[in-house]
């Protein structure tokens, strides 16, 4: 059997407990019962460019030099993100990244914290989708992200290894705070999202044989006027959910509490 095929699916300031509320989130909430979920505590500042940078370059905040979501002073071209990672572990790997929040992953952001590795996407090996939510807003931009990720999954050769960003969430919790409908309202939208995907991984998976595994992560969490950035409990919380199409026997045996420089290192193990 070939090497696994890794989707990280990341969504922005979720809070975990409110995806559990009755009918907020189905399709997640399917994944976190169907797979197994594990705690990560965020190191603040919980911003989501030292956040980002840590899940995805499996670096701390020290190594990466991200202090703030400016960027400056970064180190990011020396710590190359999970999707390159991979890559040059085996040549043979193709990756694929889609988000909607520029310095994750524009060259011309801030950053970006995915590099370009422009060779390989001349050679087809890497491709990229680069939307501005901050300009277009997330819920918009979002939705066209998972269109480009579901479009991807339905092609003859979907990506060995992927990243998949959503930010619709954070941005509400930030607009409106967390106790009302709004910020609900984001996360059953960013849920269809997920459940599409989920639905295309299945579909492959019974299709083609390939054997996936699916992790979900957030960057932080907020507090419940919305807001983040300190070291309040609220904020710090994040997890991560595992999920295979193959079920529970496929998934990886990670520890309960997962710190958040540790998962691209975890995630790399799967493949290896």
């Amino acid at each position: 059997m070939n090497a696994r095929k890794i989707l990280l699916l990341g969504i922005d300031g979720c809070r975990l407990s409110i995806t559990g509320e009755e009918g907020i989130a189905p399709h997640l909430s399917r994944m976190r019962v169907a797979g197994r979920l594990h705690g990560m505590t965020m190191v603040p500042p919980t911003l989501s460019g030292p956040g980002w940078a840590s899940i995805l370059t499996g670096s701390t905040h020290v190594q990466h030099g991200v202090t703030g979501n400016d960027f400056i002073g970064h180190r990011l071209y020396s710590r190359p993100d999970l999707l390159s990672r991979a890559f040059y572990a085996d040549h043979s790997t193709t990756t694929f990244a889609a988000a909607g929040w520029p310095p994750l992953i524009d060259p011309n952001g801030l950053g970006p914290v995915i590099h370009q590795r422009l060779e390989q996407q001349w050679a087809g090996q890497h491709r990229v989708i680069a939307r501005d939510g901050e300009t277009h807003g997330y819920v918009r931009v979002d939705a066209e992200i998972a269109d480009y990720a579901t479009a991807m999954l339905a092609g003859s050769q979907a990506a060995d290894v992927s990243f998949v960003y959503f930010c619709d969430v954070d941005e509400t919790g930030h607009l409106y705070g967390l106790m009302g409908e709004e910020y609900r309202q984001a996360i059953g939208r960013v849920d269809a999202h997920a459940g599409r995907i989920a639905a295309a991984i299945e579909q492959r998976a019974a299709e083609h044989g390939e054997d996936w595994l699916v992790v979900i992560v957030t960057d932080h969490g907020h507090v419940d006027a919305g807001g983040h950035g300190g070291d309040t409990p609220e904020e710090c919380a994040s997890f991560v959910i595992t999920w295979s199409p193959a079920g529970q026997d496929r998934l990886p045996d990670w520890p309960d509490e997962i710190a958040p420089h540790e998962l691209c290192e975890l995630i790399l193990d799967v493949r290896s």
